[in-house]
């Protein structure tokens, strides 16, 4: 049965102009990016045996494009929507996250450092430089490759601090494990940190380590 011959409100675009985008399942929402489905299927039946054959939604927005191109009902035309889009998320969380206070929105921080470094296949430390009213000024990887003590520079991220005219940062790294509990030697690099800043009274408000599906902070750990 094709989408258009179900109940008004179990279609997923009716759906969602009455209940919000919320309300649909990763399903509904991926078949309205899909807009049809294949001989047989339709979106909705399309969308769940995407997500089944890539083992979930976020492995689908993330597949590279011969991963993705190689489903049935996808294409070249269909990954370039799906980058545009995932794009067009980011730069509206970094917009968000513009506007406001970094310590006013720890939800949207958390979302935006997600976005940026949730997905990578190597670990890489990343800084929020905020001034001193803790506006962004500007989000920057610093370091990339395992990290230790030996792979995070202090005098550097000092140097682009001054540079920048930040009068605070938040840092943010990610474990391709997947686990975001924090080792003792992020520990042992954040406090490092902190002193060396503080030299330049630049404070460090927050270190978030980025896993997948959780984000830790240390200053919610009582650690900054």
């Amino acid at each position: 049965m094709s989408i258009r011959d179900w109940p008004e409100g179990e279609r997923p675009r009716e759906k969602l102009l009455a209940l919000g985008a919320e309300a649909l399942s990763d399903a509904e929402l991926l078949a309205i990016f899909l807009r049809v489905g294949v001989a047989g299927r339709s979106a909705v039946d399309l969308a769940r045996d995407l997500l089944t054959a890539f083992g979930g939604l976020r492995q689908l927005l993330e597949a590279d494009q011969t991963r993705f191109c190689a489903e049935r009902g996808l294409g070249s035309a269909k990954f370039v929507q799906l980058q545009a889009t995932l794009e067009l998320s980011k730069r509206h969380l970094a917009a968000q996250l513009a506007r406001g206070n970094a310590l006013t929105s720890p939800t949207l921080v958390r979302a935006y450092l997600a976005t940026q470094l949730r997905h990578l296949g190597h670990e890489e430390f990343a800084a929020l430089f905020l001034d001193t009213q803790h506006r962004v000024i500007r989000f920057e990887s610093l370091f990339r490759g395992t990290l230790d003590s030996a792979s995070v520079y202090p005098r550097e991220v000092a140097r682009r601090a001054l540079e920048l005219g930040a009068g605070a940062i938040i840092f943010a790294h990610n474990h391709p494990s997947g686990v975001a509990e924090p080792s003792d030697a992020d520990r042992r690099i954040t406090e490092r940190l902190r002193e060396a800043l503080s030299l330049f009274e630049i404070r460090v408000l927050d270190h978030f380590v980025v896993g997948d599906g959780e984000v830790v902070s240390f200053a919610e750990r009582g650690w900054i």
